[in-house]
């Protein structure tokens, strides 16, 4: 079999298993917190990047997609003067849904993270803010490390997957000092890529 063949096979696979993601969400959401609209992740099924944030912002919420609105018009001008291909990246929120999460939300949002990294496969999860860097050390994931890398910096999350701390983007978006901030250490993202060796 060709490795175009195989790839389009794992990435049907993957379609499949992110379809079923959102549906298992959607239910949930719906039978604990009715009338709370779900915030799905967005982009490449197969992602080599991987950006997660902590909570959706209302925009989020109102087209039920992570990283839509400011903060995504943000990322995709970063990723441009990075010249990063915007189809290598899926981006999603630790928390599914504008709720105040109860642990029982918390465990079950834990596994749905879990899930979404085991889907795609990423080699490199880019955490936006202390909250979302905390919630993904906070997941059972088979082989991983804390991490706890400085703002900037490449740590190694897996065997196959690193990890990169940056800033919440959504609190850098007004003020120049800290959207400069953001930007230093998105930047390594950059170099990351540029280096980045085939499968």
């Amino acid at each position: 079999m060709a490795d175009d063949e195989i790839y389009e096979r794992y990435q049907a696979k993957a379609i499949d298993e992110t379809n079923a993601l959102g549906h298992d969400i959607a239910g949930w959401l719906g039978e604990r917190h009715p009338g709370a609209a779900p915030v799905l992740g967005t982009g490449h099924p197969l992602a080599d990047i991987m950006l997660v944030k902590h909570r959706p912002m209302p925009a989020e919420v109102q087209e039920g997609v992570a990283f839509f609105g400011r903060a995504g018009q943000a990322i995709l001008k970063s990723l441009q003067r990075m010249r990063i291909d915007p189809l290598t990246l899926y981006g999603t929120a630790c928390l599914k849904a504008a709720i105040d999460p109860t642990e029982e939300d918390l465990a079950e949002a834990r596994g749905w993270l879990t899930r979404e990294i085991h889907i795609t496969q990423p080699r490199i999860v880019v955490t936006l803010g202390d909250d979302a860097r905390a919630f993904l050390n906070s997941i059972d994931f088979p082989l991983s490390a804390p991490c706890e890398g400085e703002i900037g910096a490449i740590a190694r999350f897996t065997p196959t997957i690193e990890t990169l701390a940056v800033p919440d983007i959504d609190r850098c978006l007004d003020d120049a000092a800290s959207k400069q901030t953001f930007w230093d250490a998105f930047k390594v993202l950059g170099t990351w890529y540029e280096n980045l060796p085939p499968y």
